[in-house]
């Protein structure tokens, strides 16, 4: 297990996941594209195990390196910092916020092999990408819990993969192996395993403020590796 975590985006997914670290007892270094004084209100939260930083300092800081930032900007990681770690992709392609990416749209690449190309030296495995912030919050369970759900991870290092497993399932859940980075494909948006299994259906007719209500209000259901698995064996 790593003794410290490094965050690059200070976000939602980033954001949930740090909270999760420091529970499990993890050092924190978070950033984010705006500079360390942005995160002073995380920190706070976050407690005595937390800093803030610039993203080549949390890169160099972690034993494991999670990277949550728009998609859009992974041409901005910092390559050279992050040689020989493992970093957790949790980013999404979504074309409406990122701009048309060809090799993406053509089916070529699948995102986080796009980011790969980028970190040369690093060993990327896509995580965390496939359920809300919230629900990865309040959806996680310590070890053997019953309702304990699970989350797909693929990656091309074996290695690399069961250091996401470990960290995963300090932080509260079970991991299901999907196979290498190219098949990460089948848990992206769009895919049977993205975000709903792990949220349950919204009712039809709400407002937009019924809507959050019911966003933040209504507990996670609980999806079990064998769940995932099936979800994972469905995605064309």
């Amino acid at each position: 297990m790593p003794q410290t975590l490094g965050i690059i985006g200070g976000g939602m997914i980033g954001g949930a996941v740090a909270r999760l670290a420091v529970a499990a007892g993890l050092d924190v270094v978070v950033s984010n594209s705006r500079g360390p004084e942005t995160l002073t209100g995380l920190v706070a939260d976050l407690g005595d195990r937390a800093r803030a930083a610039t993203p080549a300092e949390a890169a160099r800081a972690g034993d494991l390196v999670v990277v949550a930032v728009p998609l859009k900007a992974y041409g901005h990681l910092p390559a050279a910092d992050l040689v020989g770690k493992t970093v957790i992709d949790a980013m999404n392609y979504y074309p409406d916020r990122d701009g048309d990416l060809a090799e993406l749209d053509a089916g070529e690449l699948t995102s986080s092999a796009l980011v790969q190309r980028h970190l040369t030296g690093a060993r990327v495995v896509k995580a965390f990408n496939n359920i809300d912030f919230h629900r990865l919050f309040t959806s996680a369970r310590p070890a053997g819990a019953p309702d304990r759900s699970a989350l797909p991870v693929a990656g091309d290092d074996p290695a690399a993969k069961a250091e996401a497993t470990a960290l995963l399932d300090a932080l509260g859940y079970d991991a299901v192996d999907i196979g290498t980075l190219a098949d990460s494909r089948r848990s992206q948006p769009g895919t049977p395993v993205y975000v709903q299994p792990y949220m349950g259906e919204r009712p039809e007719g709400l407002s937009r403020e019924e809507a959050g209500r019911w966003f933040y209000e209504t507990p996670g259901v609980p999806v079990p590796a064998a769940r995932v698995k099936e979800l994972i064996d469905t995605a064309s």
